[in-house]
Parts: C-alpha cells; sequence; structure tokens
C-alpha cells in the first residue's frame, strides 16, 4: 500500500521524525493544520479540474484510436500477424534441435574400474614389501 509514493515504512520514519522536531503538542497543531489545508486542497475546484485532466490525458489514446477508427485495422493487423506465422516452425525447431543434440551433449562417462575387496589378512594390509633374506 503506498499513498503519494511513500510507503508504510517510510511514512513511519517521516512520523518519527516529525514527532522528534516538533514534538507531541506541536505535532497535533501541524496534524490539524495539514488536514485543513488538504481538505481545502480536495475541495477545490482547482483541484476537480487538475483530475480530470489527468483522467483525460490517461485516456486519451483509446479515444483518438476509438474516433479514428483504427480498432478494426488493429484486430485485422494482429490476425494477419498470427496467420503470417508459420505454425510449422515450431516442428522445423524441434527437428533441428534433434539433429544438433548429439553434436551439444557431452559424452557419458566411463565408470572407474572397480576396486578389489579389502582382504582380511594382516599380512596383506601392510604396506611395506617383505624382504627374503638369503
Amino acid at each position: 500500500m503506498e499513498i503519494f509514493g511513500i510507503g508504510p515504512l517510510e511514512l513511519i520514519f517521516i512520523i518519527l521524525i516529525a514527532m522528534i522536531v516538533l514534538g507531541p503538542s506541536d505535532m497535533v497543531k501541524a496534524g490539524r493544520t495539514i488536514g485543513k489545508f488538504l481538505h481545502q486542497l480536495v475541495t477545490s475546484p482547482t483541484w476537480r479540474t487538475f483530475t480530470r485532466a489527468s483522467r483525460d490525458l490517461r485516456h486519451l489514446p483509446n479515444k483518438l484510436i476509438r474516433e479514428a477508427g483504427l480498432e478494426e485495422d488493429i484486430k485485422e493487423i494482429n490476425q494477419a500477424v498470427k496467420q503470417a506465422t508459420p505454425s510449422g516452425i515450431g516442428s522445423d525447431i524441434d527437428q533441428w534441435q534433434k539433429d544438433v543434440s548429439p553434436w551439444t551433449t557431452p559424452p557419458q562417462t566411463i565408470g572407474t574400474p572397480p576396486t578389489p575387496p579389502a582382504s582380511s589378512d594382516p599380512a596383506d594390509a601392510s604396506t611395506e614389501p617383505s624382504v627374503e633374506e638369503g
């Protein structure tokens, strides 16, 4: 929710600063003054003219299109674009992907050779080579 482009956290921050600067008693006076000013502004004929002009400007492009009779032309152009788009292009892309996929997919990894099972004989577990005297 935004009012005048100010979010709720920003509004709380502004109120806190106003309380620090004005104090609680002057805050009430400032609130009344601002409220009276906003009431006079909103009920004034100037504000009504401003809002009417703003609304008219927002709706002006649609109004011009309607008056010029371009709605039908826009619909015809959209239909022509839909018809001009080849429906087979999707299948062509799928075929191209199938043709290219063998070249773009990485090769399957070759598994590592199995490791021999560990023996339970303690003599085999020693890492030092045996030296025979002789």
